[in-house]
């Protein structure tokens, strides 16, 4: 069965469904609006069920041998007092490692930030992904009821789970004290965000993410690598100010802009993502980690 890609689909279609995931839409005012989409025996209701993900294939089994793989709990006293994840480590490694935290989309630690974490840990790296909707009772197995759980938190807490993340993986004992990020729609913006905070932050990667205030760039130590795609307008329009406010401070960033992609095209669960695109972006990412993560 061929894939489908964003080619596929209306481009008015990919606006709708990006509303849709990211909340400016619900489920009714998306199958209403992309009905007059609907061609060749589609429906709205079809086109909405092609879009959505399907983890039905993962590049890196959970049972993989060449990893360690966990879910683990941890304090985090300025958040909402307990934070747990999925940590994963090469298997069979001696000496210390650097460290990756990744931060999901708006929707928790779903089975393709579980993937993504798995990944990493074949590159080299401790990588720990923290499940955001842990308060709420955590990723619910469900896209939507992730999201409506997601409009619940408590950003101002849940921000801090990550800062403790982070610290955690600066703490662990076979990591090398160097700390990454890597985040994906919301964990990029929560990328951003630790860069303006967390001064030993060694390197920040953020995919599609909203961008820090302008105000904050200055406070940024960390070397940054940014990927956004050609046709993510709401993400790339605060990119000009802010791009202005990290030369300003000197700070050290790279961007790159991947032509002809969506929102998500580093996803592979969804239609919108892009092979060629996410498979450049990805070993950027790596390289870039390597570089800055080594002791």
């Amino acid at each position: 069965m061929t894939r489908l890609t964003a080619n596929d689909f209306d481009p008015e279609v990919l606006k709708l469904f990006d509303q849709y995931v990211h909340g400016q839409l619900d489920r009714r005012g998306f199958l209403s609006q992309a009905g007059r989409y609907a061609v060749g025996g589609a429906t709205a209701a079809s086109l909405l069920a092609t879009l959505s993900p399907s983890f039905a294939a993962q590049q890196v089994a959970a049972a993989d041998p060449r990893i360690r793989a966990s879910f683990v709990e941890y304090p985090s006293p300025q958040g909402n007092g307990t934070l747990r994840g999925y940590l994963v480590q090469p298997a069979n490694t001696k000496g210390k490692l650097p460290t990756v935290l990744v931060a999901h989309e708006n929707r928790g630690l779903n089975p393709h930030i579980e993937d993504i974490t798995r990944r990493l840990a074949l590159d080299g790296f401790i990588a720990f992904a923290p499940d955001a909707l842990f308060p709420l009772g955590g990723y619910p197995g469900d896209e939507d009821k992730a999201r409506a759980l997601f409009a619940k938190l408590d950003q101002l807490k849940t921000r801090a789970d990550f800062v403790a993340a982070a610290q955690v993986l600066k703490a662990l004992p076979n990591g090398n004290g160097k700390v990454g990020v890597v985040g994906f729609c919301w964990g990029g913006g929560i990328a951003n965000y630790l860069a303006t905070v967390m001064p030993d932050l060694a390197a920040a990667v953020p995919f599609y993410g909203v961008q820090a205030p302008a105000v904050d760039a200055a406070k940024i130590e960390a070397p940054l690598m940014v990927h956004d795609a050609e046709k993510d307008e709401r993400i790339r329009a605060g990119w000009p100010a802010y791009e202005a406010a990290l030369k300003a401070a000197g700070v050290r960033y790279q961007y790159f802009v991947y032509a002809g992609t969506e929102h998500g095209f580093n996803n592979d669960t969804t239609p919108r993502y892009d092979e060629a695109a996410a498979k450049l972006a990805w070993q950027r990412t790596v390289d870039f980690f390597k570089k800055h993560l080594a002791a």
